[in-house]
């Protein structure tokens, strides 16, 4: 079943190729972008997929059982200009080419070097029998990486105040995922692929890896009244969880100076390194005016990416404020 889904994916994905993007790009003597094309082909197909789960399974639990009820939705409309521009592809290709060289360069010299990224299997054997435990292990390294970029973007200053921009939406929804600065999202893509060189991700599994992350990621905004239950809550992030770490007010403590619930995908990493904060009710999202220097508060989507470069210029070289 699962082999021939992908079969008919690499189907589609070709024929977009050689009918849709191929012939344009020849007659604009374009020829040398076709292995990117080709990239961009299969990130906007799985991007289409995504959006599908997201209208037909998580819109219909926010309108099942919402939590919060608006009136004026006017502030979501932003938040999905950005899920379109991300899982169509616009973004994710525009960051996958500015990526890519360094990436080579980088990986060119650590091979210079004599440096040859390990695979999880070559330190655990056994998971070369055993492809979805291997599978597994990889999730969970990437997870506990992706734990310390979040939990950094809210450490530094001037990363915060990119980061904001993504916390500065009041009215969270499964669309809010996707809302982030774009040297946000090009600091955040250097760190994956940072992170897939070091720990050797196989080819096979790096697609289904992100697919995962960007599903729970997606499932953990919306705007429902889900939770996992109190064993569930402490196994994988809910969007009960995870909205304690978008709430207007911080948790007491010194602790949680910077927020709480950092984690992605398993809330063991909050647990490990004293982040965890579980409660029973649902705060307000959004981030208090004295948390970022120029506050991000505008709708617009271009005002949202000058709001989050004038805060990082503000928190590198103007007043000291605290952040979360």
């Amino acid at each position: 079943m699962i082999q021939q889904f992908l079969d008919a994916f690499v189907a589609v994905q070709g024929w977009l190729l050689d009918k849709v993007v191929q012939p344009p790009l020849l007659a604009l003597g374009l020829g040398s972008y076709i292995e990117l094309a080709f990239d961009g082909v299969e990130i906007f197909l799985w991007g289409v997929l995504q959006l599908l789960v997201a209208l037909l399974v998580l819109r219909p639990l926010e309108t099942l059982c919402p939590l919060e009820h608006w009136s004026d939705r006017r502030a979501v409309r932003v938040d999905v200009l950005y899920t379109l521009l991300d899982r169509l592809g616009v973004i994710p290709l525009a960051v996958f080419a500015v990526i890519a060289p360094i990436f080579v360069e980088v990986e060119g010299w650590l091979r210079f070097q004599g440096f040859i990224p390990p695979q999880i299997e070559d330190l655990l054997p056994a998971l070369e029998h055993a492809p979805l435990l291997g599978f597994f292990v990889y999730l969970v390294v990437l997870d506990f990486a992706e734990y310390w970029r979040h939990r950094l973007s809210h450490t530094f200053g001037w990363w915060w105040a990119l980061h904001a921009i993504h916390h500065s939406q009041r009215q969270m929804s499964l669309w809010t995922d996707s809302r982030n600065h774009l040297l946000d999202d090009l600091i955040s893509g250097l760190w994956f692929a940072l992170v897939a060189l070091l720990i050797g991700i196989p080819p096979g599994h790096f697609i289904g890896l992100m697919l995962v992350v960007k599903l729970v990621e997606n499932l953990s905004h919306i705007n429902a009244r889900l939770s996992y239950g109190g064993l569930g809550e402490r196994l994988i992030v809910s969007p009960h969880y995870h909205r304690w770490h978008h709430s207007l007010a911080l948790p007491p403590g010194p602790a949680f100076r910077h927020g709480c619930n950092f984690a992605i995908l398993f809330p063991v990493w909050d647990w490990l390194f004293g982040t965890l904060y579980l409660a029973r009710d649902n705060p307000p999202t959004g981030i208090a005016p004295d948390t970022v220097p120029g506050t991000p508060d505008h709708d617009g989507f271009w005002r949202q990416q000058w709001d989050g470069l004038r805060g990082m210029w503000l928190a590198m070289f103007g007043p000291r404020r605290p952040q979360p």
